[in-house]
């Protein structure tokens, strides 16, 4: 079982990007999925979740420009950002509460993606 992220780059302020996240292996469900960040010496922080029904939350930083979504039939977690900022520079790690055969539950994290926002 693993999640793979990708989508990252470097961006101009004022610009957006798409992140995904892909779960693949032997799952039998997926809860929550979110993204998560962390800047350069800073701890790891809460970008957004959205639970199999589709109930989203958001850090207050990105509200009204990060949208969080999934597609529960690809096991796969989306963040659209826009209007991006310097200070959205960072790591994107992506996890999932997922449901595996013989282990039970369990949150998983991708790799991580590199977003830089500079001009």
């Amino acid at each position: 079982v693993q999640l793979q992220a990708s989508g990252g780059g470097l961006v101009q302020p004022g610009g957006f990007l798409r992140l995904s996240c892909a779960a693949s292996g032997s799952i039998i469900s997926i809860n929550s999925m979110g993204w998560y960040r962390q800047a350069p010496g800073k701890q790891r922080e809460l970008v957004a979740t959205i639970t199999i029904g589709g109930t989203t939350n958001y850090a207050d930083s990105v509200k009204d420009r990060f949208t969080i979504s999934r597609d529960n039939a690809k096991n796969t977690v989306y963040l659209q950002m826009n209007s991006l900022k310097p200070e959205d520079t960072a790591v994107y790690y992506c996890n999932g509460d997922l449901y595996i055969p013989y282990r039970g539950p369990g949150r998983y994290w991708g790799q991580g993606t590199l977003v830089t926002v500079s001009s």
